[in-house]
């Protein structure tokens, strides 16, 4: 009953996998009462303990039908290893010694993967085990756990139901790297900054918009640049850090959204951050430099007050320090002014102050959105435009009115809620939703 204990053990360039997780506690706890069954310790108590971390995992992925072996592919999935790593670059190399050390660590996990809990159930005395092995969760709406990590270990735990062998795990895993690549950077298309300093870390954001360019109406030459920038990024070409500035509520944000959407197949990635956090430029890039995706770090709404400094650090990773900034890594900003930095007239070389090199002061300020290679406009719709972005929103939408109707509706809306833009007719139509 303890080769669980030593199946998990055994590990060797997997043991991320092992320590501190479910299997190794709950392999110590099977060969723990294995040795001493009259220690007095209740077996039942703890192993309940793992199971429901199990069952925890379960709905935050939203796996169902056999969680032990959705829990053993999950944790293959997210192991960043040297051995994983590489793999999600080039695959398995040919004849590697870490091929071998793998092999065994595939080996064993066949066997974890396979692990018969028939006996372990007869000597604790409990059924929780046989429970995992055909779970039926409640109907989830794809909202509400992680559906990119979801379906992808679904995907690699069909695959692993057919090995015959720890041989066949090798193959079946190398495949999936190389496809999907591992951890939270494959497994995920979006995440954000949280904390700073020491405790700063890059968390994955697990439900993200499903929004595409086509969503957004109008603006099609500046579509066309983002995406034009964003394909030569993501084929390995040059490309520039873009700025994307404009008025409130024309679809900005939405955007790069959906360039993110649209490119994730292709390995690009989005990192969202916030300018108080800044000052982690330079480690979120180390983390990142060598993974094989592309990039994107995200500011929304970026903008500065003419007291705060945090833009020498985004400057200096742009352009002008001294660590080059990695060929996999770009900007992407958003903000409603086009230069950033919040300037009054008194930063006028002309003006009257007592610095005596005010021009230099306004330069500084102003090279900040000069190192941005391109600059997107985008300007408050038309008439004719708004009139058919909410025509086009609320054929999305279902909504069945006549279009004249629907359009001096819109209007009246508009009047009293802040003009044309594309998130007043999006206001709109929530508003029409809400009454039907």
């Amino acid at each position: 009953m303890d080769k669980l204990y030593k199946y998990a053990s055994s590990l060797i360039m997997y043991n991320k996998s092992r320590t501190g997780t479910v299997l190794e506690r709950l392999s110590d706890i099977i060969r723990g009462y294995e040795k001493n069954p009259s220690s007095g310790v209740n077996p039942q108590a703890q192993v309940n303990d793992e199971i429901h971390k199990i069952l925890e995992i379960a709905t935050t992925y939203g796996f169902t039908e056999n969680l032990w072996t959705s829990y053993v592919s999950y944790l293959i999935a997210t192991d960043e290893n040297p051995f994983s790593i590489l793999c999600e670059m080039v695959g398995a190399a040919k004849d590697a010694s870490a091929n071998e050390i793998v092999k065994k660590d595939m080996d064993n996990f066949y066997r974890i993967y396979n692990y018969d809990f028939k006996k372990a159930e007869e000597v604790i005395g409990t059924d929780c085990f046989s429970l995992l092995l055909n779970y039926k969760s409640m109907h989830k709406d794809a909202n509400t756990y992680n559906k990119s990590v979801s379906e992808k270990v679904k995907e690699l735990r069909l695959e692993l139901d057919k090995a015959k062998n720890g041989d066949d795990f090798f193959e079946t895993v190398t495949a999936f790297y190389k496809k999907y690549g591992v951890g939270k950077f494959g497994l995920n298309k979006a995440f954000r900054v949280v904390g700073e300093g020491k405790d700063f870390s890059i968390e994955a954001i697990t439900h993200t918009s499903d929004v595409t360019l086509d969503h957004l109406v109008g603006y099609e030459s500046q579509k066309e640049r983002l995406i034009e920038n964003t394909e030569a990024f993501v084929s390995g070409k040059p490309a520039n850090n873009c700025l994307l500035y404009g008025d409130a509520g024309t679809g900005k944000s939405t955007c790069i959204k959906a360039i993110v959407n649209q490119y994730y197949e292709k390995g690009l990635r989005l990192i969202e951050i916030y300018k108080h956090q800044f000052r982690e430029l330079s480690q979120i890039i180390r983390q990142v430099k060598n993974r094989n995706y592309r990039f994107i770090i995200y500011m929304d709404d970026l903008s500065f007050e003419e007291f705060e400094t945090d833009y020498k650090y985004l400057k200096a990773v742009i352009e002008g320090g001294m660590e080059v900034r990695p060929d996999n890594v770009l900007i992407y900003a958003t903000s409603n002014r086009r230069h950033l930095i919040r300037e009054t007239w008194s930063d006028r070389p002309d003006m009257y102050a007592e610095e005596v090199h005010r021009s230099d002061t306004m330069q500084e300020k102003l090279s900040l959105a000069a190192r941005f290679g391109v600059n997107i406009s985008f300007d408050k719709p038309s008439k004719m435009l708004f009139d058919q972005i909410v025509t086009e929103l609320a054929k999305g939408a279902g909504i069945d009115m006549s279009e004249d109707e629907l359009i001096n509706r819109a209007n009246v809306w508009s009047l009293r809620n802040g003009g044309y833009s594309g998130r007043t007719a999006e206001q709109f139509i929530v508003n029409l939703l809400s009454k039907i």
